[in-house]
């Protein structure tokens, strides 16, 4: 018997050399442990056989043949030999004759294995090949007894694994089937506390039926005890997280409201309930010794901005320094010149730090028996070697799904204890918010200001391009400004999508009378800010651009935007760019153009025509596509998750996040 402790050297599957073993290291595969969490990525099922087939399949079939001719082959033409061995039902053929040839290449050791009147079991596609029907390198057994008696790789519904370079699916196959043999079940306890998996199964259970499971019936429910318990994991590790984060203790970083009540006298508009509310939330963390860890989120234009600009005169105010961090140098200097607009009247001083930029405000720097300063900036900040003056007191971090945890870490150690605000402008569905930032409390913005233009949006097909350049036309005759965006760069052999480089040239001959600029993310920070400023100040009538601009564009009078091939891009990422237009009193389309031979894209984009709700986008934009493409770039930190697509079922991760929360109470005596 083994435990999940064992090595895997120790099973006898098969033989580990050096090869497979640092091919076995590379997927972490240690122990028995190791391999049991090793899941399939998909299964085969081999559990019964097909008959012969007499023309191509569009799917793999299993069969037990007969080998009725062996031989080795060469290439007219090609310079390589394969090897051929030809199989019939077992008994000498049917009625029809009907045989298959199975075929390898390169593979000299096959003409070793196999040889005439062996009994096969056959795994594969077959097509045909000339006159042939054929199965290249199909997966095969040799049996000598009873066909239907289920091993590792035949007569059993079969899974089929991620691999490392160095192994292949039979060896690894092989030793996981080994394992799951002759292990003691004891040595598998349950990590879940009694009775929190409706369906009654146990963890060994649940591990045996998702490597060999007895029916694809059989999977689901092992699927989703297995997801529990990783979910419940993840919540234990978010959930101390956060109390490690109170645990430590912070600093009052808030004075008085004085300057945040001129502030608010000088805007030309109210806050809204919801802006006003995540105020109030922000300023009762700020006057806690608890240190704030807080995730502001909202739908596009929801006005995050003015909130973030709102905690940072409250905490200057007491004397510290703030600082905001934003994933590229286009949204820094955005938040360089609106705050600046916003804080310079009061007294604030703004500084502006990217990896190719480092400038102050025009006003004197303050001392610490002043305001404290506002530092804006990219990456930069956390490579930045000068200190705070004032001690940093508060860290706003602008698009946080673009920044991993480590990255936030970073900033909070360049101050003392400082208060965290995150934002992100696509807005979270619940789950995923629950499942990812679990360790954060969330302010949600879920009202727009008022005054904000419509925006309507259509999809048109991207051969309908001379029409849409007679309505930029129509629309840049009453003074609006548009954007065209692309989702390439330059062409590409392997993609058939457009181009904003190519696609440039082609605007200029459609559109001759316009003046028009190009906007990607290749050329140099100053390349882009020249563009930028051309375009904000109306001296360009066209910015053609790549998915640069999603974020931190902001142009009142821009009302319009084509996306080319929306095709290619998640519904969330499109939301995000049509948020760039609306941004002023003037009604505005977001037109979607998507290749003629795309049509079904047209029912998937259909939710952007019928809503402009940002969490309700990204609520379908999950059920479509999977939480690990809505999240973008993967946080950091976190460990990886094998079920990511249960993380749409609500009830499961609130499930999840209560084991946990029970858990952390029993281990505090609580």
């Amino acid at each position: 018997m083994v435990t999940l402790q064992t090595p895997v050297e120790e099973l006898e599957a098969i033989r580990i050399d050096k090869k497979t073993g640092e091919a076995l290291e590379k997927l972490g595969l240690r122990t028995i442990e190791d391999l049991f969490s090793h899941f399939p990525r998909r299964y085969e099922d081999r559990s019964q056989f097909d008959s012969f087939p007499s023309q191509p399949m569009e799917a793999a079939i299993c069969l037990h043949g007969e080998v009725t001719d062996c031989q080795s082959r060469f290439a007219r033409g090609r310079g390589r030999r394969f090897f051929e061995a030809t199989i019939e039902p077992p008994g000498g053929g049917d009625i029809l004759g009907n045989r298959i040839v199975l075929r390898w290449f390169n593979l000299a050791y096959i003409h070793k294995i196999l040889a005439v009147g062996q009994a096969l079991v056959v795994y594969g596609q077959p097509k045909m090949s000339g006159k042939k029907l054929v199965i290249d390198h199909p997966d095969f057994e040799i049996v000598e007894g009873d066909p239907t008696t289920p091993d590792a790789h035949m007569g059993r519904i079969v899974p089929v694994y991620p691999l490392a370079s160095g192994i292949s699916q039979k060896p690894l196959r092989s030793l996981i089937y080994q394992a799951l043999e002759r292990i003691d079940p004891g040595h598998v306890p349950d990590w879940l506390p009694a009775g929190s998996d409706p369906s009654g199964l146990t963890r060994w259970e649940a591990i045996r039926q998702i490597h060999s499971p007895e029916s694809f019936e059989a999977l689901e429910p092992a699927r989703r005890y297995l997801a529990l318990e990783e979910f419940a994991k993840l919540q234990l590790v978010l959930q101390q997280r956060r109390e490690t984060h109170r645990r430590e203790g912070g600093k009052v970083h808030v004075a008085t409201d004085q300057l945040l009540q001129k502030y608010f006298e000088r805007l030309p508009f109210s806050p809204t309930g919801a802006q006003s509310r995540a105020i109030g939330e922000i300023r009762s963390d700020l006057a806690s010794e608890h240190p704030m860890v807080r995730l502001l989120q909202g739908d596009v234009g929801a006005g995050k901005t003015l909130v973030a600009a709102a905690a940072i005169l409250l905490v200057v105010e007491a004397g510290f320094d703030a600082a905001l961090m934003a994933p590229t140098q286009i949204l820094a200097e955005q938040h360089f010149l609106t705050f600046q607009e916003w804080l310079e009247p009061l007294g604030i001083e703004v500084r502006l730090k990217t990896a190719t930029k480092d400038s102050g405000g025009s006003l004197p720097l303050f001392q610490s028996d002043g305001p404290g300063t506002l530092t804006i900036g990219t990456h930069a900040l956390l490579h930045d070697q000068s200190e705070f003056e004032n001690g940093l007191g508060l860290a706003v971090i602008d698009e946080q799904h673009k920044f991993g945890v480590e990255q936030r870490q970073r900033l909070i150690e360049r101050g003392d204890r400082p208060d965290v605000l995150v934002m992100t402008a696509t807005p979270i569905p619940r789950t995923l918010a629950l499942s990812f930032y679990g360790d954060l409390d969330v302010s949600v913005l879920d009202e727009l200001p008022p005054g904000r233009g419509k925006i309507i949006t259509g999809i048109r097909l991207t051969s309908q391009t001379k029409d849409a350049a007679k309505f930029l036309q129509d629309q840049m005759a009453t003074g609006r400004q548009v954007y065209v965006v692309y989702p390439l760069i330059e062409e590409s052999e392997k993609l058939n999508a457009g181009a904003a480089t190519v696609e440039f040239e082609k605007w200029q001959k459609r559109l001759p009378e316009r003046k028009l600029v190009l906007l990607h993310g290749r050329m140099t920070a100053e390349e882009k800010e020249a563009v930028m400023r051309e375009f904000r100040e109306g001296d360009a009538d066209v910015l053609v651009s790549t998915t640069v601009i999603e974020v931190g564009v902001d142009v009142p009078n821009a009302n319009v935007m084509l996306i080319y091939n929306a095709e290619r891009f998640g519904l969330a990422q499109l939301h995000q760019l049509r948020g760039r237009i609306g941004r002023g009193e003037h009604k505005s389309f977001c037109v979607l153009m998507i290749d003629p031979d795309a049509a079904e894209a047209r029912q998937r984009l259909a939710i952007l025509e019928e809503t402009s709700d940002g969490f309700r986008i990204a609520e379908e934009d999950l059920r479509q596509r999977g939480p690990g493409e809505v999240l973008g770039t993967q946080q950091s930190g976190l460990p990886v998750l094998a079920f990511v697509e249960f993380l749409g079922d609500t009830r499961l991760v609130e499930q999840a996040r209560k084991i946990a929360e029970e858990m952390l109470e029993a281990s505090a005596g609580r």
